[in-house]
């Protein structure tokens, strides 16, 4: 790994330079959320869905939006309520009184970027239903199978705070994603530039297009060459089970808290959050940091603690970092 050198060429080189240009098309309509626009990035560039977890008013909605219009992407936006049925979601079969036959009519899942706001406010089936989409990036109505556009990317977000009348997404679902990125508040000089660019006008800034879905698909192969040495991916395996097995790591305060530990989903989604973090960062090979700065968004949702957990104040995030802090590279 030390002989590795930078990405030298001219496709990534191109590629990279582009995506800087996203991120300064983007801060153009949306102060900071940096971290939440790399997140949603790491998601499109290896086709893995995101959970956004933050409270009202963080700018979620618009910076999707936003990142939809950059990319040249097909963006709809489905606000989850409690009455909101499946054929809302996916669509229906709905009868043509001129041709006297039923006809299919598509719903909003048909596109390229889907925000699913305040996803825990569904019910049961239309959650289901999303789960398809998610899984299977397809959609079945009535007797046929629909495949969903490409790239087909979910971002789902809910609401910490506010739990009544919520249906708390089941742990088969949240493992379907990638990443839950929890959405900070802005620093004091990100809400200052806020307050005053919303008091000076109603308007919003129009956003140049910046990729197209091929320039997308492009990277996604340009990610898929990263390499990751022997070393790094038996470091990965060994945070995973640290997760399953705190006790044979020496983790016997986090063996008391954690209920159940990462699926094997997590092994996979944190080499590719890996190599997308090196690729971003102008890298074609994985370095143990890049290891450890994707671990707590890919695992905060997939580690269940445990009532004593909850009763100590302890949180998901704090047993990762500890293990993070335990476990070596070459255990």
């Amino acid at each position: 790994m030390a002989n590795a050198q930078p990405l030298m060429l001219e496709q990534p080189a191109y590629y990279q330079a582009k995506i800087r240009d996203v991120y300064e098309e983007i801060s153009q309509v949306v102060v900071g959320q940096r971290y939440m626009v790399s997140r949603l990035l790491i998601g499109l560039f290896t086709n893995g869905h995101i959970l956004l977890e933050g409270v009202p008013g963080l700018a979620k909605s618009l910076t999707i939006n936003t990142l939809a219009k950059v990319l040249n992407l097909h963006f709809q936006r489905l606000q989850f309520t409690p009455d909101l049925l499946p054929a809302d979601l996916i669509g229906t079969m709905i009868f043509n009184q001129k041709n006297q036959e039923f006809e299919v009519k598509k719903g909003p899942i048909f596109a390229n970027l889907i925000l699913a706001d305040e996803v825990n406010r569904s019910p049961a089936k239309v959650q289901s239903a999303l789960l398809e989409a998610m899984q299977e990036r397809q959609v079945t109505i009535g007797d046929t199978t629909y495949e969903l556009d490409k790239p087909f990317l979910v971002l789902a977000t809910q609401n910490p705070v506010e739990q009544e009348g919520t249906y708390p997404l089941p742990e088969a679902q949240v493992d379907r994603f990638m990443l839950k990125v929890n959405v900070s508040y802005p620093t004091k000089t990100e809400e200052l530039e806020i307050m005053r660019r919303m008091s000076t006008t109603n308007e919003r800034t129009e956003v140049r297009k910046i990729l197209s879905p091929q320039d997308i698909f492009g990277i996604r192969e340009l990610i898929n060459r990263v390499t990751v040495s022997s070393s790094l991916e038996n470091y990965i395996i060994e945070l995973i089970f640290a997760t399953r097995n705190p006790a044979d790591y020496g983790l016997k305060d986090e063996a008391n808290y954690i209920l159940y530990g990462a699926s094997p989903r997590a092994s996979i989604s944190l080499i590719r959050a890996s190599k997308a973090l090196a690729f971003l960062n102008n890298r074609d090979y994985v370095l143990p940091e890049d290891i450890k700065e994707a671990a707590s968004d890919v695992l905060n949702h997939r580690i269940i603690l445990n009532y004593e957990a909850e009763a100590d104040g302890v949180v998901s995030r704090q047993v990762i970092d500890k293990i993070l802090a335990t476990v070596a590279i070459g255990n």
